[in-house]
């Protein structure tokens, strides 16, 4: 049935259609397998280190001080001898130097000695950090000299206390990546925790006991033993095995969010692939008619071009899996700053099996229909007389079922989540019909259009030259650019919104734990006419009577019932908020404690007026039922509280003070020092310096997506090659037959171009659309900050993408440019 001759010649007759093909094949797999290798690497280096990641084998954290129960069942297996443990402190908290002026916000961390008890923490002297850490003494990051213009052995003023510096750490073995920082890492001796006073009641301190289990056989039982022990919802025990990093929680969500631009990525190579491979056996309809007219039967035909396919797609296979070898290389590059230093690239032979999967899975599914449609050559299509249809019948329709099936189930896998992978199925089938059914209208409208210009009647006419891939171009390219300019717009209204143009009226200097014996002084200090806000820190318990269920709960993409919660009492609404349910903030005549709920929170739980929560204030069950329903007027960097109560409702719970006030940036610094240096265990928090590293991760990560992205893009221009290269010979005619009737070059060129800017155009304008309706979507309802069009931004993206097409397809284009009409006329005469 196969003829080797055969399959060797039409592998090597049209090399740059099996280059195309191959590609399409090797970008589909690509981004997922590298990603899974990458994924793999990063997972295989934090669960190799995972106890120098955490300095412990169990992991005791709360944000308030541990309650004695548990201190207590600590300190018993301390004294058996089964456990070691040392308590840690982290916090923030203004540093200066007492001689001069200038402070800076510090992550301070207060260990006690034994600290760390795995990974180490590395000095720039070289000196152990167990011997170098002294009462008096602190060690810092290098950022925190420079930026005070400090060298070791000078000292800084920290809470009530002066201390003195005396090294500068280069790397901490629970802090893979500081990118999360509010300021530079600075250790502190436990023996110096009363001295500096900066830890009351209320303040935000995060409160840990790291435990180093003698026995690992004893590792679980101990864990289980504290967790019995532990305040449910308030104070957490984990091991190093169950207990999540930061990094390891930011590069889960990272890699989720390249996960989806991955998928998508595969399924515009899936549409590549078909077009690319609808090109590829146009070229041969003659080829496929004469051995049919010759006896050739269609199973032997499809055969034979079945093994072809199956070569170029393995070929691809091939070439996909070592470009994705290569990226395991450029991944730290791409990820600096914000990789881990220790992760090292690796081999994922399961990411490898995956990719290989799934390019046989694609391949199959995106192929099936071109070659299916041989059937449909017939002899007559010697004389260029018969025109081929296709026929979609039962078994069309049966494998386009199939294949949307297999996707959704392959994408549903590949996140792990049912609802997700629906969502984003969905999503991705909407904007692809959206753009087919755009390509449509707009092909038809110029398929009628009355055009004079004889150039621009003649590239209207080109679009749809049999062969060519007209509705395939302009699906990939809108679609890719779509993904690519809603992240490159929403990176823009993020900027422009909350660090560009930093509102004229929003606070820019936050003051946090005011202790309610201080507020009149403070407020005397401080000299300035601003709002305090009461604030009591809580966990919900229950809803209803029904318990929040944390596993639930962190399955929530986005803000989630398990995290702790600020709430307060007043009897008044903010200037902006306003009511939206329920006839006033809080009910008349209602028995028992009421609360006012922010909208936001219906987006994690729904609730209505009358329903009951159960709050958690350090173990103290508080229950209350919902009064009214609030929204905020409009977005804006002023202080909100999900959780509103009565006016000295909570005057007894543990509170501290909040307040947020609105200075010269230049008069920040000084009045950061006048603060801070009277009332110590106040955490004065610059605005302007989260919005800079705010914006400078914002940046990274734009980044790291569109480089993902533009894989989408690379489908879409491999489309416009394959589409000319289909095309060739009846382009090659095209022009000249102009060339015959006394067209110049120029004229041809400016057909061909004006075929490629139309494509730009109509995929630009698409890809706009859908891009600024889902950038709204995300600014309005996830963001919840203005969304502003940048019209001087969506031209040059409307530009680019203009640019982009006409360039592949001149670029694809010059051997048909360059050929002489008697050339061709004489190849036609020996035919």
């Amino acid at each position: 049935m196969l003829n080797s001759r055969f399959i060797r010649r039409e592998l090597t007759s049209s090399p740059q259609q099996s280059i195309i093909l191959v590609l399409c094949v090797a970008l589909s797999m690509v981004t997922l397998v590298s990603l899974g290798g990458f994924s793999e690497s990063v997972d295989s280096s934090l669960l190799r280190d995972a106890r120098a990641l955490h300095a412990g084998d169990i992991i005791v954290h709360s944000n308030y001080d541990l309650s004695s129960p548990l201190s207590e069942a600590i300190s018993s297996l301390r004294r058996k001898g089964m456990i070691d443990a040392v308590r840690v402190y982290e916090f923030y908290s203004l540093v200066r130097a007492p001689d001069r002026e200038g402070s800076i916000l510090g992550d301070l961390k207060v260990v006690e000695t034994g600290y760390p008890f795995y990974g180490t923490v590395e000095l720039r002297s070289g000196r152990s950090f167990r011997d170098t850490l002294q009462k008096g003494g602190i060690i810092v990051e290098e950022n925190l000299l420079g930026r005070l213009g400090l060298k070791v052995g000078d000292r800084v003023k920290i809470g009530s206390a002066t201390l003195t510096i005396l090294d500068v750490v280069t790397k901490e073995p629970d802090r893979p990546v500081n990118i999360f920082s509010l300021g530079p890492r600075i250790f502190i001796s436990a023996e110096d925790l009363n001295e500096i006073d900066l830890v009351k009641k209320g303040s935000r301190v995060m409160y840990k006991a790291l435990l180093k289990v003698h026995d690992e056989r004893d590792l679980e039982t101990v864990a289980a033993d504290l967790s019995k022990t532990a305040m449910k919802g308030q104070e957490h025990v984990e091991t190093f095995k169950t207990s999540e990093s930061r990094i390891k929680r930011f590069f889960d969500n990272l890699l989720f969010f390249m996960s989806l631009i991955g998928i998508f990525t595969l399924l515009l190579a899936g549409i590549g692939i078909q077009s690319a491979l609808t090109s590829f056996l146009r070229e041969r309809e003659k080829t496929v008619a004469i051995m049919k007219a010759l006896g050739g039967t269609g199973r032997f035909i499809t055969s034979n071009f079945a093994v072809i396919v199956s070569i170029l797609g393995i070929t691809g296979t091939i070439l996909g899996l070592l470009i994705s070898f290569s990226l395991q290389g450029f991944f730290p590059v791409l990820f600096r700053g914000i990789l881990p230093g220790d992760v090292v690239p690796v081999i994922s032979w399961s990411a490898v099996l995956q990719g290989i999967a799934l390019g046989v899975m694609v391949v199959a599914l995106f192929t099936f229909l071109p070659l299916y449609r041989l059937e449909d050559v017939k002899p007559a299509s010697i004389l260029g007389r018969e025109e081929i249809r296709s026929k979609r019948g039962l078994l069309y329709y049966s494998v386009f079922a199939a294949a949307l099936i297999l996707s959704t189930v392959m994408v549903v896998w590949r996140f792990g989540e049912v609802k997700t992978g629906l969502y984003f199925v969905s999503g991705t089938i909407a904007l692809i019909i959206i753009s087919s059914l755009g390509a449509e209208f707009i092909l038809l409208f110029m398929k009628k259009a009355d055009v004079r210009s004889l150039a621009l009647r003649q590239a209207f006419r080109g679009l749809f030259r049999p062969g060519n891939s007209t509705r395939a171009i302009i699906i990939t390219l809108t679609a890719s650019l779509t993904v690519i300019s809603a992240i490159y717009l929403i990176e823009l209204n993020l900027d422009a919104d909350f660090i560009r143009s930093y509102p004229a009226d929003a606070p820019n200097l936050f003051f946090l734990d005011i202790q309610p014996s201080q507020k009149d002084e403070f407020a005397r200090t401080l000299g300035i006419k601003t709002e305090y806000y009461p604030v009591v820190r809580a966990r919900i318990a229950s809803i209803n009577g029904e318990p929040v269920n944390p596993q639930d709960e962190q399955r929530r993409v986005g803000d989630d019932l398990t995290r702790e919660f600020n709430l307060t009492y007043r009897d008044y609404l903010l200037s902006d908020e306003k009511i939206i349910k329920g006839k006033g903030l809080y009910m008349d005549g209602w028995d028992g404690l009421q609360v006012s709920v922010l909208d936001t929170v219906l987006k994690m739980r729904g609730l209505k007026i009358g329903d009951s929560i159960t709050f958690n204030i350090q173990g103290v069950p508080l229950e209350a039922r919902v009064s009214s329903i609030r929204t905020r007027i409009k977005a804006s960097i002023q202080p909100f509280f999900y959780f509103v109560f009565p006016e000295k409702s909570l005057m007894d719970a543990p509170q501290t003070i909040f307040s947020a006030v609105r200075v010269e940036k230049e008069r920040i610094p000084g009045l950061q020092n006048l603060m801070v240096s009277r009332f110590p265990n106040v955490s004065a928090i610059d605005m302007t310096e989260m919005v800079s590293l705010f914006s400078r991760v914002m940046g990274r990560l734009s980044v790291i997506a569109r480089f993902f992205t533009l894989f989408g893009v690379v489908a879409g221009v491999l489309i416009v090659i394959s589409s000319v290269l289909a095309t060739r010979y009846a382009r090659i005619q095209e022009a000249v037959y102009f060339k015959i009737l006394g067209a110049r070059s120029t004229f041809v060129l400016t057909v061909f171009a004006l075929e490629n800017i139309i494509l730009g155009i109509v995929s630009a304008i698409f890809a706009l659309i859908f891009a600024q309706v889902a950038t709204w979507i995300v600014c309005k309802k996830v963001l919840e900050i203005p969304f502003t069009l940048f019209t001087g931004t969506s031209l040059i993206i409307i530009l680019s993408a203009i640019f982009l097409a006409t360039t592949t397809g001149l670029l694809a284009s010059i051997s048909v440019l360059r050929q002489r009409p008697v050339i061709f006329l004489r190849e036609e005469t020996k035919e």
